[in-house]
């Protein structure tokens, strides 16, 4: 078995979905683990992956640990197996603490985000040297890279993109729904206005892809004295901007204690 995968919850699932149609490896190839035995064995059985038991996990060269930060201490245990790399999508736990618990140094940690769901997932990627040596690594560049665009960050700004990229479609969803929320205000049915605020933040992302800096768009559609240029006085008044700024601080820093949690 080249992998399991422990924690089939959306990411497990959208990971599994993503290696197996792109051909990075056969359903065949994996094996699954989760808590949930029911949903485990009809995932299994739609997927062609192995539905495994905790003792069966030591059939794996290498293994996904897609699980709750809070539920690792319990757990490594007998996650820990012998000639085994691992792959954590946890947040916040940092490259020592996995390599302690599971008593092994071929450790990877990634941090993907619910993009992956849809093939879109931006995931930054570390590891020792061990891990590369051994080509968990690069196992993991292929695995991850089958659901979206994968960055290799240094490990100090792990907590930051967690904070940024991890937390940010719920960002985005917030911003998305006040946009409708004012549509609506203004006279815009529901349905519509969700709608509008979902394709626009998508055409917006395209947009601001084709330009070297943000400021460039915000610029090219704030004609003198316009509505837009109002607009964004409304969102400097009710200090928009800054709030985005402290709920990617605040995400960074309980991202940072959750690591803490694990020492």
């Amino acid at each position: 078995m080249k992998l399991a995968i422990v924690g089939v919850g959306k990411l497990g699932l959208a990971l599994l979905e993503g290696v197996t149609s792109r051909g990075v490896l056969s359903a065949s190839e994996i094996g699954l683990l989760d808590s949930n035995r029911r949903r485990l064995e009809e995932v299994a059985a739609a997927s062609g992956a192995q539905a495994l038991t905790p003792a069966e996990l030591a059939g794996a060269q290498r293994i996904v640990v897609s699980l709750q930060p809070r539920v690792f201490p319990e757990v490594s245990e007998w996650l820990a197996q012998e000639n085994a790399g691992y792959i954590s999508t946890m947040a916040g736990v940092n490259v020592a603490t996995l390599a302690r618990r599971l008593g092994t140094k071929r450790v990877v940690r990634v941090m993907p985000n619910l993009a992956a769901t849809i093939g879109l997932s931006q995931t930054a990627i570390t590891g020792p040297k061990e891990a590369q040596d051994a080509g968990d690594l690069a196992f993991a560049h292929s695995l991850f890279g089958a659901v979206g665009d994968v960055y290799d960050l240094p490990e100090h700004l792990f907590n930051v993109f967690t904070g940024m990229s991890a937390s940010g479609p719920a960002y985005a969803a917030v911003v998305a729904e006040a946009l409708a929320d004012g549509g609506v205000r203004m006279g815009l049915p529901r349905a519509l206005a969700n709608e509008l605020a979902a394709k626009l933040l998508v055409s917006s992302g395209e947009l601001l892809q084709r330009r070297a800096h943000p400021g460039l768009l915000k610029d090219e559609v704030s004609s003198p004295g316009g509505t837009t240029i109002a607009g964004l006085l409304a969102l400097e008044t009710a200090g928009v901007r800054g709030g985005l700024m402290q709920a990617v601080e605040a995400a960074t820093r309980r991202s940072t204690e959750l690591g803490r949690d694990q020492e």
